[in-house]
Formats: C-alpha cells, structure tokens, sequence
C-alpha cells in the first residue's frame, strides 16, 4: 500500500530515516586502519526534499490506546533510494522509538546493506541500538558487530566487532579471507571525528598476531592527518636491511610533506625527505636525501660508491596546465656523485640514465607544439663520471602542423624541428684502426623545416594510388672539434646548408578473398621514390640518427633513418606484400615480406659518417637484404610472433627476433630468442644471441609461482635470472622475489636482491625492495 496521510507519512518517514541512519553507521565501513579509517558516523542520511516513499507489508495496524502505529509481514518501505525490509516495523509516537524487528536489511543508495535482528531508534536519531549488525559495502568489504549503539547524537560504539575485506566472496560466498580484524569495542565520536579501538587483535588464518591494546585514529571525514605511516623494508646485497619509518606532515590544505628515515644495517642512517605543494593548475615536488656511509669499503675497488663522507642529492618535478591545451614542467635531479640514487634504490630514480628535462608542450585539433631542455644523469660507479660528460646537454624544438583545408584536394603538412647541442668531452669509441664518433666535443644547432603533400586516388578496379611532393631544407651552425681519425669527408666550416626535394608514388591492391570460414587480405604494395643526393652525406654531425635497424616495421617509411641529423637521398623503390587472415575458429594470420632497391644517385647508406649508421644496415647495396614479419595467434591462447632480415644473396639470416607466447588459465610464458650477425663496419665484431624468457604457474587457487632469465649464447652465460613466489586473491597479496644481475660494467652496485610485498586491502602495503623481475609482466 502507498502511504497517503500526514500521520502514517511521519512515521513512515521516520522509520525510513532510522534505517537509512542506522546504514550510515559503517556507511564507508573499514575497520579503522592507518590507511584508511572506516565511515561510521554520518547523523543523518541525504534525502532528497521531493522523494515519494512507499510501503508494503501484509498488515498495518493503528492502535489508538497505545498510540502506536504497527506495519506485519514483509514490509517493505522505500524511500528517497533507501529500502528497508523487515518482518515488523513498530512506530511509537509517545516515545518517539521507532523498531524493527526480524530478518532487518537496510540497502542504502550507494549500494551498502545493512543487516540485523533488531533495530531501536529515537525518531531524532541521536541514540538507538541494532543488535547482530552486519555490513556489506560495494567495495567488498564486511564488517559484523554483535550490536552497535548510538549515544548522545554523537558516539557510535559498535560492540565484539570484526572486519575484513573479502573480494573473491563475491563470486564464491565459501571463500574466507586470509585476515581479519577483532575488537572488543570500536568508538566513533562525531565531534572529534575520531575512531578508537580497544582491545583489538590483527588475527591471520585465525590466529592473532598483532595485539593492540588502544588505537585512535580520524575517521573517514578527515582526509589528511600527521602522523606515521606503515614502515617500508629492503634489503640489498650491500646495503643490508633497511627499515624506514615514514612521517607524514599535513602542512596545510595545499601542502604536505613526508620524511623517511632508514636505517641500514651495513651503511648507517639514510635521511629522506619529500615536499609538495598543489596549485589551482599543477603540482611541484622537491626532494632530497643523504647519507654519511659506515661502511664504504664493502662497494668494489674504484667505484664511486666507495666515496667517503657525505653522499647525497636533491631533486624537483613539476607540472602545470596552462589551459586544456599546453602544459609546463620539469624533472631534475642534482646528485653528490653520479651513482647515489641507483645504490640507494630511490624511488622514481633509481634508472641506469635519469633524464632531468623541462619542457612546454601544446596539443591542438591540427598542430603539436614540444619545446624541451634535457640533461642526462649517467649513473654508474665511474668516479670520473666520463660516460655523464660525454652526454650532450640538448634543447629541441618540435612542431607539427597540418593545414584544415585541403591542398589541390589533398593534405599539406608542415614539421619544424630546431636542435641545439653542447658537449664537454668527445664520445668515441675506435673500431680496429679507425674511430667512431656518438658525439663531437663543442656545440651545434639545427634548424629544419620540411613540407609535404599527399593525395589518395582509388582508380577503376581498387589499385589505391597516393602520389606525394616533399620539400625539406636545413640550417647548420657548426662549432665542434674536428673529429681525428675519422675516415670520411667532415666539414669543417662553422655553418652548412642542405636541401632535399621528393616526388614519390604509392600503388597499393588489396585482394580480399572469403571461404566459408575464413577471411584473407592480400596487398601488394610498391613505392616510387625520386630525388637528388644527400649533401654533406657523413660530413655534418650525426647526434639523433644513430640507431638504425632496417626491417619490416619500416620498409615502406620514405626516409628510413630514425632523426633529423641524416637525410635518406637517391632515387629508390620499395616493393613487397602485407597479408592479413581471418578464421571463424579465433585463428588469425599475419605477415609482411618484402624488397628495397637503390635505383640511381648516391646510396645514403652506403654513405660513412661519424657512427656509420649505414653500414651493414641490409640497405647499403643497390638491392637490399630481404625483410620479413609473421605472426599467428591461435584460440588456445598460444602465438607465435617472428621477424628476420635474410641476406639478399644466399639468405642467411643477419637478423631476427622471434618470440614464442602462451596464456593460459593456470600456465603463462613468452620467450624470446634474438640473433644479429655480426657487423663490423658498425661496431658488433661477433655474432651476438641471446634468450630471454619468463614464466609464471598458477598452482592453486591465488598461489603462483614465476621466474625470469636471460641467457647470452655468446659468452654461454647467464646475464640475468630471478625466481619469485606469491599469493594474490586482491584482498592479501604476498611475494618474495630473489634477482641476480652480472654487471660487467660495475653501473649497480649490487650483485642480488631479494625483495617482499605483503598488502592487506583497505589497510596498507609493506614492501621490503623490489617485487617485479626484469623482463616478466
């Protein structure tokens, strides 16, 4: 029935309102844990003014002489979101007490469900009772109270109560979490907007291991609060164990700060600190952390790591939104010496190379704008730092623009890249009598500016024809040291000019061809070239197109070298074949395979410069190496992917990479196996092959067990291996994981690692070093 006076409409709304207060009890419901405290207090719940409240129920009773309104079997009452079913609702309008009595369960708008036997309120809410309470939120957590009580309109106190988080009973209600927590009482008081705890114990697999006689704690109202938080472990081969105990500061709403003091038991007292502040449009970070080493002698002989005294470093991020479109920022980092942050394993810079960098980039519907500063922290043991000052400092400019209306019925698109270099010392390395060049000793900047059009024509019969037109010209100013000992042609002139015009045609025939169950696309491809030598080829410096590998992925690029610094010239055609197969059964085909020869001019790769980028490329000769991808997936979930470069002659193979997949329900690995002949105009004296690979079994329900190596043919050596253990159901997550690394170049100062993770959900995350192994995902 549907309630239609004022009288049963006031207490109709009182006993809806009394359900949904009693919800709020736990209505973020955690037990109170450092990581986050539970929402156990609000005094009244948010309806809206408009809500229509409905009631069902077998029998409604109004009882003049007692002055009591009684609702019998199956009420349901429903109002403003809240439902609330019970077997007995009785509204006592002398007393104002409202109960509820029998099988009680309160469903609030955010989905939380409140359960109990008997329910006691005032129709003020400020004090009431619920015996054999049980919470269910949507976040997967459960707590049970054999009662909870409200006093003054301002306490909560929830009596024998216990807490978990259980994510897999939502699909398998036999499941029982690993842990939980217990407490005698638990007191939230709304004025204080504090929780307390008495007399609780942090029980795992029913057995108590942590006994905590009071904990108070804010509650779920007070975002930020100074205080410790959980303490952090490692351990490193020669750093020992770590214990940090973190400190959390709330400076303000805008501004917080933590300092984390380590303790190691081989160097001493590692002092860490972080400060950040927040803006109505970013966020900056400043950092810094030091140690005065106990033990400097157990690092190797001549490694920076053996430094005495202070060692230490200091470092800043920022970032900030202009407006949707551009952002501004900045990472740095300045260090006491080039290996500090990589032995001492901080967080967020700990990699082999850190670039510090600033940067403002724009992003619109046809244009990208990237303005970046960029140093490179080389951190090794090196105490001479002689790889970190052979690093270029850098500023680059990129933008890119396409014009919004079309150009004689194709697109026009403009690139800009300007590049300026400064280097303290020359890197080079010597190759049998001669020297390679990475970078020159002095400064240079580039200016290029190139503009390219393009149109797509679909002929009679499908053949796709895009014809295209590129101009690009280049600026150099040139004041480095002339390279000794290099073997080409360098200029030596303090500024160049170079210019590059390109016709080109693309012809492209897709074939599709259906079977009953299958689907398979055919398309040969052919590309058309044509244009003049590249100037100044090898004799201007080559900072950004060193690494070339000549393969499937860009077969059909126009300029196949990775920057700006070379420019591909001389006439040249690129053929080959892309397929692509379709079955009903989850089967899938893919492959390219294909040719590129130099047709006229001068062979670019053919061309020595300062690295010999070129040089035994596949494309240094008239008709180039073959290139080829393939690819199958299979329904089972095993995929086999493989990549090769075939010399043109006799087919030997100079390249490949080939890895082979499998993910199952239980079972999962991947490995990969690289080959590359040797290339001893480049710089590889030896063939060189390598196996990497990484597994990972799932035993048992949540339990696993993973591993990682990689393997040199070579040198018949192992370069890397781990091995880890955990349990995962998302409520407790647990792991160790062992490391080894052989560094030949002394860049880590640990040979092994062993780290642990032990995560309770809601609660907090302990982790002793690092859980992840290189190369497994």
């Amino acid at each position: 029935m549907a309630a239609g006076d004022r009288k049963t409409n006031r207490w109709l709304k009182a006993a809806l309102l009394a359900g949904a207060a009693m919800c709020a009890i736990v209505s973020g419901s955690a037990l109170p844990a450092q990581a986050q405290a539970p929402n156990i207090g609000a005094m009244e719940p948010n309806l809206p003014d408009d809500a229509k409240l409905l009631l069902a129920a077998n029998e409604l009773v109004y009882n003049n002489d007692s002055d009591k309104v009684i609702a019998r079997g199956a009420v349901q009452i429903n109002y403003g979101g809240y439902k609330l079913v019970a077997r007995q609702v009785e509204y006592d309008q002398k007393t104002g007490r409202l109960k509820a009595i029998g099988n009680i369960e309160l469903i609030e708008p955010t989905g939380n469900r409140v359960y109990g036997d008997e329910m006691d309120l005032s129709d003020d809410f400020a004090n009431g009772f619920i015996n054999a309470l049980r919470i269910e939120t949507t976040d997967l957590t459960k707590l049970a109270a054999t009662s909870g009580e409200r006093v003054n309109g301002e306490e909560l106190i929830l009596n024998h109560a216990v807490y978990t988080a259980c994510t897999p009973c939502a699909t398998n209600p036999t499941h029982r979490s690993l842990w939980e927590i217990k407490a005698e009482r638990v007191v939230q008081n709304g004025r204080t907007h504090t929780i307390r705890l008495e007399k609780a114990r942090f029980e795992m697999f029913g057995k108590p291991i942590a006994y905590i006689p009071v904990l108070e704690m804010p509650d779920y109202t007070v975002k930020r609060k100074t205080g410790f938080l959980f303490p952090q472990f490692n351990y490193a081969q020669k750093l020992g164990l770590g214990i940090t105990t973190p400190y959390y500061f709330a400076l303000a709403p805008d501004m917080d700060a933590t300092v984390s003091p380590t303790i190691l038991t081989r160097q001493g007292f590692l002092a860490e600190v972080e400060f950040r502040k927040r803006f109505h449009n970013g966020l900056v970070t400043l950092r810094a952390a030091g140690i005065s080493q106990w033990n400097p002698s157990s690092f190797d002989d001549n490694t920076s790591d053996q430094r005495d005294g202070f060692r230490g470093m200091v470092a800043s991020e920022g970032q900030f939104k202009i407006n949707p479109r551009w952002t501004f920022g900045w990472d740095v980092m300045l260090q006491s010496d080039n290996n500090f942050s990589r032995t001492y394993e901080l967080d967020g810079l700990k990699d082999r190379i850190h670039t510090n960098q600033g940067y403002l980039t724009g992003l619109g519907r046809r244009n990208s704008f990237d303005l970046r500063a960029f140093y490179f922290d080389v951190q090794d043991a090196d105490p001479d730092s002689k790889l970190e000052r052979q690093q270029a400092i850098a500023q680059t400019l990129d933008h890119e623009y396409i014009v919004p209306q079309p150009v004689l019925g194709g697109e026009l698109s403009i690139t800009t890249n300007i590049t300026n270099i400064q280097r303290d010392l020359a890197d080079f390395y010597s190759l049998g009598a001669s020297d390679r060049f990475r970078g020159l000793e002095g400064g240079t900047t580039r200016l290029t500016s190139e503009l390219e059009w393009k149109r797509q024509f679909i002929v009679p019969g499908g053949l796709v024809l895009t014809p295209m037109l590129a101009a690009r010209g280049d600026m150099h100013r040139l004041d480095m040291t002339a390279p000794i000992g290099y073997d080409g042609t360098y200029n030596t002139d303090d500024s160049a000019t170079r210019t590059m015009l390109t016709a080109g045609l693309e012809a492209r025939y897709p074939i599709l061809a259906t079977t009953a169950n299958s689907t398979h696309l055919f398309e040969p491809i052919a590309q058309l070239y044509a244009r003049p030598d590249e100037d100044y080829a090898g004799g201007l410096p080559n900072e950004d197109s060193q690494s070339f590998v000549f393969d499937a992925t860009n077969l059909f690029e126009r300029d196949k070298f990775s920057g700006f610094d070379r420019i591909e010239g001389g006439s040249r055609a690129n053929v080959g074949m892309r397929y692509t197969g379709t079955f009903d059964n989850g089967l899938r085909l893919r492959s390219i395979v294909g040719q590129s020869f130099h047709l006229g001019g001068v062979n670019s790769f053919a061309s020595d410069d300062l690295v010999n980028a070129g040089a035994n490329s596949g494309l240094e000769t008239d008709a180039s190496d073959f290139v080829s991808m393939a690819g199958i997936d299979l329904p089972n979930g095993l995929s086999l992917a493989s990549s090769a470069r075939l010399d043109k002659d006799d087919l030997s193979v100079r390249r490949s990479d080939t890895s082979l997949r499998f993910d199952g329900a239980r079972f999962e690995t991947e490995i990969t196996y690289t080959r590359i002949a040797a290339q001893p105009d480049y710089g590889l004296a030896k063939n060189a092959s390598e196996i990497q690979t990484a597994a990972a079994f799932k035993f048992q329900d949540y339990w696993s067990v993973f591993g990682s190596l990689t393997y040199d043919l070579r040198s018949h050596s192992l370069s890397r291996n781990g091995v880890g253990f955990s349990y995962d159901d998302r409520d407790t997550v647990f792991s160790i994981v062992y490391e080894q690394t052989r560094d030949k170049s002394n860049s880590t100062a640990n040979d092994w690692s062993i780290g642990a993770r032990l995560m309770f959900r809601t609660l907090g995350d302990v982790r002793v070093g690092d859980t992840t192994l290189t190369g497994f995902e």
